[in-house]
C-alpha cells in the first residue's frame, strides 16, 4: 500500500507489506500538548533504533519543541504554528518547505485536519495515524482509533504506529526491559537562571522542596485547592522541608487559593519560565504533586518522583492510559460508581477527586521521599 489513495484502508496491527528497507527520510508528527509530546518520546527513540540511518524529522507546536530540540535521535524539529501559518498563502508556503525534504514516510500519532492535510499536499507517500474522523481519507494507512478505550498507555499507542511497519518495540513501564523515557538534559543556562529565582525566595542551595502544582486544563481534573493545602502544611510540619506553589504566572490566582489556605508560609514561585526552565526547576525538586497535566509528565521527564491526581472515570482518560512515565510516579484515581462522566458539567461535586483524601496522597509522598 502507498501513494496518493482516496481512501484510507480501515487495519488490524499489525499487517504492513512495506519494504520499509527503503525508508531514508521519516518525519514523525505530534502537534498537540506538552504531555502528549513527551508521551511519544519512546517513539522517536525506537524509531531511530530501527532505521539507524534515516533523516527524522519531528513536526511540534512553538513552544513545545524546547523539549525535543535537542533530542539525540533526532536530525531535524519543524515547528509549526497554526497561528502565524494562518491563511491559504502561509499554508502553501509551509508545505512548499515540507515538500522540499522529500520525507518517504509519516508517522502521524495525533492525527488532525491540518496535519493530515499538510502531510498529503507535502507528498508524503506514505502516511501512517489513527482514523479520528479528521480528515481520515488523506491517510495512506488509517489505524482504528481504540486509543478511547484506553486499554493501555498512550505511549504504547504510539508504539504501535511503529510497530505496524513491523518493527519490535517494548516500552519501559517500569524497571524492566525495553524502551523507558528518556531523561531531559538541562541546559546550564536554564539550570542557572532557576538557582537565581530560588535563592531570591530565600531557598538554600541543596534545600529539599516539594512542588505543588494545583492547576488542570480542566476543573474536572482538579483536586481540590484545600487538599492541595493540607498537602503543604504536612510536608512543611511533618517533613520538615519547604514547599513550592508552581504555576504559569495566568494561573496566579489558583495559587494564591491554595497559599491562603495553608497555615505555614509556602514558596510562590508563579514566574514566568520557558519549558526549559520548568525542566531545570523540577529536576532539582525531591518530589511534585499534581493534578493531571502537562508539568507531571515534565517531572517525569527529568526522572524527578511524582504523584499525579486523577479524576473522570471514563475510558481513555484514566491513569491507565495517561499516568506519567516511570519507576517513580505514582497515579492516584478512584472510581466512585459513575455510569457516564459529565466532566465540567459534574452533578456529584466532582466526588471521584474529593474521594482522594490528603492522607493518601502523604502516604504515598512518605514512600517516595524515603528513598
Amino acid at each position: 500500500m502507498g501513494g496518493h489513495r482516496g481512501v484510507a484502508a480501515k487495519l488490524a496491527l499489525p499487517t504492513c507489506s512495506m519494504d520499509i528497507s527503503n525508508i531514508k527520510r521519516i518525519l514523525i508528527t505530534r502537534t498537540d500538548r506538552i504531555g502528549d509530546v513527551i508521551l511519544s518520546l519512546p517513539t522517536i527513540k525506537a524509531t531511530r533504533e530501527a532505521f539507524p540511518d534515516a533523516y527524522i524529522a519531528m513536526m511540534v507546536s512553538p513552544r513545545i519543541s524546547e523539549l525535543v530540540c535537542a533530542n539525540p535521535s533526532l536530525n531535524e524539529v519543524i515547528i509549526y504554528d497554526k497561528k502565524k501559518q494562518k491563511g491559504i498563502f502561509k499554508l502553501l508556503s509551509f508545505v512548499k518547505e515540507l515538500k522540499k525534504k522529500r520525507f518517504d514516510i509519516a508517522l502521524i500519532l495525533h492525527s488532525t485536519v491540518r496535519v493530515n492535510l499538510l502531510c498529503f499536499l507535502a507528498g508524503i507517500p506514505k502516511r501512517i495515524g489513527y482514523e479520528r474522523g479528521k480528515m481520515d481519507f488523506l491517510l495512506t494507512d488509517g489505524l482504528e482509533d481504540i486509543k478511547r478505550m484506553g486499554e493501555k498507555h498512550e505511549a504504547e499507542y504510539s508504539l504501535d504506529i511503529l510497530r505496524y511497519l513491523g518493527v519490535a518495540a517494548k516500552l519501559a513501564l517500569s524497571k524492566v526491559e525495553g524502551l523507558a523515557l528518556p531523561v531531559l538534559s538541562i541546559k546550564k543556562e536554564d539550570e542557572e537562571r532557576i538557582n537565581k529565582l530560588l535563592k531570591a525566595r530565600g531557598l538554600n542551595e541543596g534545600e529539599r522542596f516539594v512542588i505543588l502544582h494545583p492547576c488542570a486544563s480542566c476543573i474536572s481534573k482538579m483536586w481540590p485547592y484545600e487538599n492541595f493545602a493540607k498537602v503543604g502544611d504536612s510536608i512543611i510540619q511533618d517533613f520538615g522541608m519547604r514547599v513550592i506553589i508552581n504555576l504559569h504566572p495566568d494561573q496566579v490566582g489558583m495559587g494564591e487559593k491554595v497559599r491562603s489556605l495553608m497555615k505555614n508560609e509556602p514558596i510562590f514561585l508563579c514566574d514566568k519560565t520557558t519549558l526549559g526552565e520548568l525542566s531545570a526547576l523540577f529536576k532539582k525538586a525531591s518530589l511534585v504533586i499534581s493534578n493531571d497535566s502537562g508539568p507531571a509528565h515534565i517531572a517525569s521527564l527529568v526522572a524527578t518522583a511524582v504523584i499525579s491526581i486523577f479524576g473522570r472515570n471514563q475510558k481513555g482518560l484514566s491513569p491507565v492510559r495517561w499516568k506519567p512515565l516511570g519507576d517513580k510516579s505514582i497515579a492516584l484515581h478512584k472510581d466512585v460508581g459513575c455510569a457516564e462522566c459529565l466532566a465540567h458539567n459534574c452533578k456529584k461535586g466532582f466526588l471521584c477527586l474529593k474521594a482522594i483524601t490528603p492522607e493518601e496522597v502523604l502516604k504515598e509522598a512518605g514512600k517516595l521521599l524515603a528513598v
